[in-house]
């Protein structure tokens, strides 16, 4: 009986699959595409969004991911469709790491790398920024292979699946780190503004959780392995001594451990563990970008509108991530700070919450990520190398085989929606 899927991860979002084909091996997937007129490959269904939909889906958790380690260990090869989580354990046998991971462990490398979906980290690059090589089928069916340097590489990397499957990723190493990570309670919104940047420089990789409320919220901090001692405070937040989900009320079983202990890279750079259900299983998402220069006043100015929004939040984050070169990455050529939202599972709701997030951040050139909820609306005008994106399209898939209405309609369209 062929699996069809039917939603996103979170049940947010429902798609229009009718059928969904799980091809065994490369060559199977270069047939499929080659006689399709219209597919979409379907990852760990993270989107929530309709980037991913369409009438036929293209799964490849039937192939083999078959990770190889190559250039004397500064790289692994491996199938797109293996998540994080099933990376890092295959690296630790080789005493590797990855730079940086998501928040979760369970999405899908090339789905995670043709959104830009990023960590945190004033010098961590988006996920994407990782990648040193791509393997992928284009819309007549051939098998291209790409490596960094290629003409067209910084297109290919975030394509938002509007130009081929992929099939292997080959991916920058290092060896491996550990990590230790603590929270802070009772963040006050005026010491949050007043010092942002040198809280988010607090660590490898640092979180702010929020629910648009009276106080800020916690500072998550992950550091590698240092001699200095843990502050008891930062900037009047003062150090938990209890595990802590990201969302206030729940367990945080299914967190990655805290309280300073290190330990592997992979066990404390997300917030979730692998095999538990990530953040609060029920929920819609949306994320913003900001020129990190910013981000105070971005936050400011949203904090001028939370009547509008905070009683939809479940948890909110903020998160910086480096520049990077990669056309269709938020990070183009700019530092950032990400403004994400968890929302409660009410779709009407949040679109109207988001129409006032955006109006409210439209002066600060606000990019949302890729795969989750947003208007759409000018974002066009807002990619100054979208132009070349669509004619590398017209080379790579002329027939539109890997289109569907939301890329025709926010990517490529004639005029803004």
């Amino acid at each position: 009986m062929t699996r069809v899927p039917t939603t996103n991860w979170a049940a947010s979002f429902h798609y229009g699959f009718r059928d969904c084909l799980y091809p065994t091996s490369v060559e199977a997937v270069c047939e499929i595409v080659a006689r399709s007129p219209k597919i979409k490959t379907v990852g760990s269904g993270h989107s929530f969004n309709a980037i991913a939909d369409g009438e036929v889906g293209l799964s490849l958790s039937e192939l083999p991911i078959n990770p190889i380690i190559e250039g004397d260990g500064t790289q692994v090869s491996i199938g797109g469709h293996c998540t994080y989580g099933e990376l890092a354990l295959f690296l630790h046998r080789h005493h590797l790491a990855v730079h940086n991971l998501a928040s979760l462990p369970h999405i899908s490398i090339a789905g995670a790398i043709a959104t830009a979906t990023h960590g945190s980290g004033n010098r961590n690059g988006n996920l994407a920024t990782a990648v040193s090589g791509l393997e992928m089928v284009s819309g007549d069916g051939r098998l291209i292979k790409v490596a960094r340097g290629h003409a067209d590489f910084l297109a290919l990397v975030v394509h938002l699946g509007a130009l081929g499957v992929i099939t292997r990723v080959t991916l920058d190493v290092q060896p491996e780190f550990q990590v230790a990570q603590s929270v802070y309670e009772g963040l006050a919104w005026d010491k949050l503004l007043a010092n942002l940047d040198e809280i988010m420089a607090a660590g490898y990789s640092v979180s702010v959780f929020t629910q648009w409320r009276q106080h800020a919220g916690s500072i998550w901090v992950k550091r590698t392995a240092s001699a200095d001692e843990w502050p008891a405070a930062i900037h009047g937040a003062t150090r938990a001594t209890v595990n802590r989900h990201p969302i206030s009320g729940l367990d945080s079983q299914n967190c990655t451990e805290q309280l300073g202990q290190y330990g592997r890279w992979s066990d404390r750079l997300p917030h979730f563990k692998m095999g538990f259900t990530p953040s609060s299983g029920e929920e819609i998402q949306s994320e913003f970008h900001v020129s990190k220069e910013y981000g105070a006043t971005a936050i400011e100015a949203l904090l001028s509108i939370r009547e509008k929004f905070a009683h939809l939040v479940q948890a909110a984050e903020f998160r910086t991530v480096a520049a990077d070169e990669l056309w269709l990455s938020p990070q183009y050529h700019r530092d950032t700070l990400s403004i994400h939202f968890t929302w409660i599972r009410d779709q009407e709701a949040v679109n109207a919450a988001v129409e006032h997030i955006e109006q409210k951040l439209s002066r600060f050139t606000a990019l949302p990520h890729w795969g989750k909820v947003f208007t759409g609306r000018h974002i066009r005008a807002k990619y100054e190398r979208l132009p070349e994106f669509a004619q590398l399209r017209d080379r790579m898939d002329p027939q539109r085989t890997f289109s569907n209405p939301w890329l025709e309609d926010v990517i490529f369209g004639t005029s803004e929606n």
